[in-house]
C-alpha cells in the first residue's frame, strides 16, 4: 500500500457511507408513507389523508435519493468492475440514471441539504404547535 493508501481509505469510507445513506433513505421513505395515515382521535379510525407535513416528508427521501443515486460511489457499484455493457441492459439503464443524476450532483447536495433543515423545522414547529399542519385530502 505504501504511501498511497491514504486516497484508498478515504474511497472505500465513502462507499460505506453510501450503504449507510441508502439504509436511511429507507427509513425515511417509511416516515413518509406513515405520515399519510392520519388517526382520528376521537374514534381511533386511522384513514388515508394528505397533508402538508406529508409532501414535506416525501419531497425528503425523493431529493435525498437524487443526491445519493447519483454519487460516484453508487455508479462504481453499478458498474465500475464491468469492461462492456452491452451483455447488460439493466445495468447500462441503471448506470445512465446514476451518470444523469450525477451531472447535477452538486445542485442536488444542497437541495436536499436545505430541504432536510427545512423538514426538521416544520416537524418541530408542527410539534410544539407554533406552526399548524394542513390538511389537504
Amino acid at each position: 500500500r505504501g504511501e498511497n493508501s491514504f486516497p484508498l481509505i478515504i474511497q472505500n469510507l465513502h462507499r460505506y457511507f453510501l450503504y449507510l445513506a441508502v439504509a436511511f433513505l429507507f427509513i425515511l421513505a417509511y416516515d413518509g408513507y406513515t405520515a399519510m395515515w392520519f388517526e382520528n382521535p376521537e374514534t381511533g379510525e386511522t384513514t388515508f389523508g394528505i397533508g402538508v407535513g406529508t409532501i414535506v416528508l416525501i419531497l425528503n427521501p425523493i431529493l435525498l435519493s437524487a443526491y445519493t443515486l447519483g454519487c460516484h460511489s453508487m455508479r462504481h457499484l453499478i458498474g465500475g468492475f464491468q469492461n462492456t455493457f452491452s451483455n447488460t441492459p439493466v445495468r447500462t439503464k441503471a448506470y445512465d440514471c446514476a451518470s444523469c443524476l450525477n451531472r447535477r450532483h452538486m445542485n442536488w447536495a444542497w437541495t436536499s441539504l436545505v430541504w432536510v433543515a427545512f423538514s426538521d423545522v416544520y416537524v418541530r414547529m408542527c410539534s410544539m404547535g407554533i406552526w399548524t399542519d394542513f390538511r389537504i385530502i
